[in-house]
């Protein structure tokens, strides 16, 4: 497999009245089609990591290659393009848009390029409605729906694009132990279905259990990166 994300020397110092480093020389790969876990407590470093991977943010120091292509030295709409085409994104929190249905928050991500969508996504839609289980719902709006099926409703969304990177930041925080579980199930089928790389911010190891990695930082430094073998 090939290292589908590199981080090289990355460091991130956040400047002000006093100056606040919070990553030190990360040295990380990520290999096309495997599901990985950063942990780590609150104000560990792991969300500005994941920040950095998804080009939201930027290192002080240091090298991030998507695709082999240097991130460093792309322009404003290269990285607009780049997050666009090729990584997905699911937070903590849904942010559906409440006076849209289901499907019309999924479809979001294709239409920024285009006026309509074409009968080819709105049939992977379809698809991925019908994958998370969630087709009852899907021209309800989302102050209608359930945690669990908003969370499912932004994972679709973030699938829309058949992206080959799906970066997930406290994915499951608000929801209750059963539909954790569940959600980490749809990632693992996800994963295994259409190879798509997962890097998942999470404090709970629970959920980290499920990947296939796991990094864990502390004070902006790795302090553990264990792979497993599921034979």
């Amino acid at each position: 497999m090939s290292g589908i994300i590199q981080l090289k020397q990355v460091n991130k110092t956040y400047h002000g009245a006093v100056d606040l480093q919070v990553l030190f020389d990360i040295n990380l790969s990520f290999e096309a089609g495997t599901c990985n876990a950063i942990t780590g407590v609150s104000g560990s470093g792991k969300t500005t990591l994941l920040n950095i991977i998804s080009t939201l943010d930027c290192p002080s120091h240091g090298d991030v290659l998507i695709n082999g292509k240097l991130v460093n030295e792309m322009t404003k709409n290269q990285l607009a393009r780049l997050r666009n085409e090729t990584i997905g994104f699911v937070f903590q929190f849904h942010h559906l848009l409440p006076e849209f249905t289901a499907l019309e928050n999924v479809l979001m991500p294709y239409l920024i390029k285009r006026w309509r969508p074409s009968l080819d996504v709105v049939r992977r839609a379809d698809e991925l409605f019908e994958m998370l289980e969630i087709t009852g719902i899907k021209h309800s709006l989302s102050t209608r729906m359930s945690g669990g099926q908003q969370q499912r409703t932004a994972i679709a969304r973030a699938l829309i694009n058949t992206p080959k990177i799906i970066l997930a930041d406290e994915p499951t925080g608000n929801l209750d132990s059963e539909t954790t579980a569940k959600i980490c199930q749809v990632f693992r089928a996800i994963n295994q279905r259409y190879g798509t790389t997962f890097i998942i911010v999470t404090h709970n190891y629970l959920v980290a259990e499920h990947t296939d990695r796991i990094i864990d930082i502390k004070d902006g430094r790795i302090i553990s990166d264990k792979k497993k073998n599921y034979g």
